[in-house]
């Protein structure tokens, strides 16, 4: 089909996020953008649980406030092969390894969805056709 949308790789999304409304605008945004949001947490063991459900992409916070961090999320869902996205203001030293890119809080709604756009791009093997303002995809 020359002009359809090409098939999405990325369906169920976790968020990991302990700024309350963050958690509630992305959530409702990604709904109505067509994506299944498994679970909305601010705990690392709520997002290993999640994560455990079976989810197709994690977005997590690097700071959480209870102590935990997104890099305990993102070793896990490495383990499991599930691409994580860091969605923060502050990037870990480990990020290129843990994760498939960063997104630099603060952002808008849609680079947000360009960066799961591009994620979701390279998962199903192509390039991305745009990269938003704030988002580093990292290489292979």
């Amino acid at each position: 089909m020359l002009f359809g949308k090409t098939e999405r790789i990325i369906h169920r999304i976790v968020i990991v996020e302990d700024e309350p409304l963050v958690a509630f605008d992305n959530e409702h945004f990604l709904r109505d953008a067509g994506y299944e949001v498994a679970a909305t947490v601010d705990t690392v063991p709520e997002a290993i649980a999640a994560i455990m459900e079976g989810v197709d992409l994690v977005l997590a916070d690097v700071n959480l406030s209870s102590g935990g961090s997104g890099r305990d999320v993102a070793r896990i869902a490495k383990e499991r092969g599930v691409p994580l996205v860091y969605v923060t203001g502050s990037c870990p030293d480990d990020a290129r390894n843990s994760a498939m890119g960063l997104l630099a809080k603060p952002y808008s709604q849609r680079d947000l969805l360009g960066a799961i756009q591009a994620v979701d791009a390279r998962l199903a093997g192509r390039q991305p056709r745009r990269v938003p303002k704030g988002f580093t995809l990292f290489a292979e």
